[in-house]
This record gives C-alpha cells, sequence and structure tokens, in this order.
C-alpha cells in the first residue's frame, strides 16, 4: 500500500454522520469528528497522501473545513464520482493504482471502482461493505476516517 498518493473521501455520511440538519432557509450546519480532522491535516502529509473531498451537495460549511484542514482538493455537487476522479487523476499526474477512497453509501461505488484500496464505516451501506478492503469499526462522522488512514499507514 506504499503507493498510495491520495486518498478521495466522502462527506455525507463518512465525515459526518450522515444526518443533514436544515431550517426553513436551508442547511444550518454539519458535525465532522476533530480525530478525522487533526488525521487528514497531521498524519497525511507526513504519509504524502493528497486529501480529496468529493461530495454529492454543496455547502459553505464545507468549504469552510477544508480550508482549515488544507484540503486543496474539494469538488462538490458531484453526481457522477467516477468521471471527476479520472479528471483528478490526469490533472494531479497520479498512477491509477495509487488512490484509496473511503465513503458509505452506493454512490461511491463507481469513484470505487478506480481506487486500489477501499475504505468504508461500520455504518455503510452492504454493498460499500461487500467492496471495502476496510470497514471501520467507527461509524461515519464518528472517526471512520482516521481509523482508515492509520491502518493505510500502518500497513504502507
Amino acid at each position: 500500500m506504499n503507493n498510495i498518493k491520495a486518498i478521495i473521501m466522502d462527506v455525507d455520511g463518512t465525515l459526518t454522520d450522515g444526518k443533514l440538519y436544515l431550517t426553513d432557509v436551508g442547511e444550518a450546519f454539519k458535525v465532522f469528528d476533530v480525530k478525522d480532522g487533526l488525521a487528514i491535516k497531521e498524519k497525511l502529509p507526513l504519509m504524502n497522501i493528497i486529501p480529496i473531498i468529493i461530495t454529492g451537495r454543496e455547502s459553505a460549511i464545507l468549504k469552510k473545513r477544508c480550508e482549515e484542514l488544507g484540503i486543496l482538493h474539494l469538488y462538490q455537487g458531484i453526481s457522477d464520482k467516477a468521471s471527476i476522479i479520472e479528471t483528478i487523476i490526469n490533472e494531479l499526474s497520479l498512477p491509477k493504482d495509487s488512490l484509496a477512497y473511503i465513503g458509505d453509501d452506493d454512490n461511491d461505488l463507481g469513484g470505487m471502482d478506480l481506487a486500489a484500496i477501499i475504505g468504508c464505516p461500520a455504518d455503510a451501506s452492504t454493498n460499500v461493505k461487500k467492496k471495502a478492503d476496510f470497514i471501520s469499526s467507527k461509524n461515519g462522522g464518528d472517526g471512520a476516517v482516521r481509523e482508515f488512514i492509520e491502518w493505510l499507514g500502518g500497513n504502507a
């Protein structure tokens, strides 16, 4: 696994608990786990792994969180994750076997097909769990991403 150069992360259900907190004017907030954030900000650079976020929803809150964590590659409002991954591979000149992917639901399956290593939270869909190389003991939004990052590091 020492050839992993980038980790693609889903947001809702992976970096968050998947719950949407809405008001009459729209999305009010998301809850992120600080343990995931610390691993993204401090562990990934030491592992020379680029963090990439691809999500189907759009959120100013997510943009702010990415800025806090130093995530430069944020793709929001993406329904076809596989297509954007092909673009990312070309833009960053990444070998196709250098991607790790962590996601939780069936809309991640196409993107997962392009990754060398696949992870998911404990509460991921059955289809995602069947495809995963690593199933976290933690649910989405509860440190699953950190656990995956640590697993990648320990297996590098």
